[in-house]
């Protein structure tokens, strides 16, 4: 039986060194998880515990007995506290870690100790100590007062908070981290189960097999950090801001497949769930539409980059913003990439506003008249022999005041937008269309002669004149007269805005509904089907 005792001191002995090397460790691993500092005082509190009860078994007399026992006592009562506090850091519940809270954590232990070491005069912890009979060495019994008893409770209360804990969080685990998980809650669950058998007198002589329990568990510890990285974060608290982030997030392995994704990103990804797991990008992101899938054919997984997308979400359109960034292992080694989704729906569409506020006419949609100048500016610039003629034509609508007078200004709103519309069915893309100021509108035709613009603005006139408008006072013919000139080397816009007035101008002295054209050294009447034009008299 001798050699029983002496195997069983060998075991503890090897559980204080496990508890030494992993309270060295965590304190020298570099790590960001909050909770290693309540890692280090359990690790170390249960080297003290088990070294001194591997020494409590070598012991031969009651005296150096309770001497070891009393060491004990200087670090068992915090590893459960301890261990309490680490769980509350890995899941990621801070929130419930309070002063009063760390107050009471240390001071019941703290108590604990000072009574056991006080005993001797008040008998409050252990009201007797004495030698087991029977046993194969020296070994103590002892009968318990209430300060064990509030020890025993408080030591049991706090593995038990700390495993319902981590049971509470089981289902919000993912997978990657459930055996990070399954190895701290062995490390709580092992010890206990085994300090309920103890007190329950079930085991060998009556032995501590808590010490014995805990070179398991260190080892395990041990495993867990080597392999999977249990230090390095807390990977529920981790999870739990991974998933409230607002922002999508895909993980993709190095070979471009899913590998984890947080709920924001299944709610802006149709189709994204558990089972696309192991897909690659393209198939996750072929929903998306054209933008999103070109994405993926361009985008660089090794490069960091940013760029606006596109997107279809079944029958509405989206804009997400994709950053993606490759994740680096320590070695250097790419492990794969990162892809955010931010979803800048509301800005685009503000931005869109603001851009339409600032050029588009709010009343009939076409360009206002500072953006046609820009628009107009740069097909001017690229105005040459080479590339083509340009024509402005310059319109506006015939005894308009009056409309406005005799039906009001929301017919004469109407009338606008009414011309706008025929206006427009005539117009090939690349033509610029603005509304120049009140009544008055203008056309720049790039590759288009003055005779090709000049019969461009006749069909757009016929076509005002034959389609009349409804008022409450019957149908009525609403006209409109143009002035039209083409572009010379070396002329500015502003030259040929004041050409086209000039020309529109006659247009009206001549009775208005007409087309008159200006070609630098005179003003024309356009007259369709005439082999030339008629020479209006008008003085510039």
């Amino acid at each position: 039986m001798g050699s029983f005792i002496s195997n069983y001191i060998v075991i503890v002995a090897l559980s204080g060194v496990l508890s030494v090397l992993l309270a060295l460790f965590a304190y020298f691993k570099d790590t960001n998880f909050a909770g290693v500092n309540a890692f280090i005082v359990s690790s170390c509190a249960s080297a003290i515990y088990t070294f001194g009860f591997a020494l409590e078994l070598s012991g031969h007399s009651m005296r150096e007995i309770n001497l070891w026992l009393k060491i004990e006592y200087l670090g068992m009562p915090f590893i459960a506290p301890a261990s309490l506090l680490m769980v509350i850091h890995f899941l990621g519940m801070e929130r419930l870690i309070t002063r009063a809270r760390l107050i009471g954590f240390g001071f019941i232990p703290c108590l604990t100790t000072v009574m056991v070491w006080t005993n001797d005069y008040h008998h409050l912890f252990y009201r007797s100590l004495y030698l087991r009979p029977f046993s194969p060495a020296p070994l103590v019994d002892f009968v318990m007062g209430p300060g064990y008893i509030v020890h025993g409770s408080f030591t049991f209360g706090c593995l038990l908070a700390a495993t319902c804990l981590m049971l509470s969080q089981w289902n919000k685990m993912k997978r990657v981290y459930r055996r990070q998980f399954l190895t701290i809650l062995l490390g709580l669950a092992l010890p206990t189960i085994g300090s309920f058998i103890y007190l329950m007198g079930k085991t060998p002589y009556g032995m501590d097999p808590v010490p014995v329990i805990m070179s398991l568990t260190s080892a395990l510890y041990i495993w867990a950090i080597l392999s999977r990285g249990m230090l390095t974060a807390a990977p529920i608290a981790r999870s739990n801001l991974f998933e409230s982030m607002r922002d999508g997030v895909l993980v993709m392995d190095f070979s471009d497949r899913l590998i984890d994704f947080n709920r924001a990103a299944a709610g802006m990804i149709q189709g994204l769930d558990a089972a696309s797991i192991g897909h690659p990008l393209a198939r996750i992101f072929l929903p998306g539409g054209k933008e999103a899938v070109a994405y993926v054919m361009e985008a660089d997984p090794l490069h960091q980059e940013e760029r606006e997308l596109q997107w279809s979400n079944g029958d509405d359109i989206c804009y997400y913003e994709i950053r993606s960034s490759p994740v680096i292992k320590r070695g250097g080694q790419v492990a794969g990439r990162m892809i955010m989704l931010i979803d800048v729906t509301e800005r685009k569409l503000l931005q869109d506003k603001l851009r339409q506020l600032a050029t588009i006419d709010s009343l009939t949609g076409i360009c206002n008249r500072t953006y046609f100048m820009e628009q107009s500016s740069e097909v001017l610039k690229n105005c040459s022999p080479e590339n083509g003629s340009m024509s402005i034509a310059l319109f506006d609508v015939d005894h308009f005041k009056n409309i406005n007078d005799r039906y009001g200004h929301g017919f004469g709103d109407s009338a606008l937008c009414h011309i706008t519309d025929i206006c427009r069915s005539h117009l090939r893309q690349g033509d610029v269309f603005g509304r120049y100021g009140g009544e008055e509108f203008v056309l720049c035709l790039p590759d288009t002669s003055l005779d090709q613009a000049a019969r461009l603005a006749d069909r757009i006139r016929r076509a005002i004149e034959a389609e009349s408008l409804q008022t409450p006072n019957g149908r009525i013919s609403v006209t409109v007269s143009f002035g039209v000139t083409e572009a010379v080397p070396g002329c500015t816009l502003e030259e040929l805005l004041t050409e086209a007035d000039h020309a529109l101008y006659a247009s009206k002295r001549g009775g208005r509904n007409a087309v008159h054209l200006s070609d630098g050294s005179g003003i024309t009447r356009f007259s369709e089907g005439s082999p030339s034009y008629i020479r209006a008299s008008c003085n510039g």
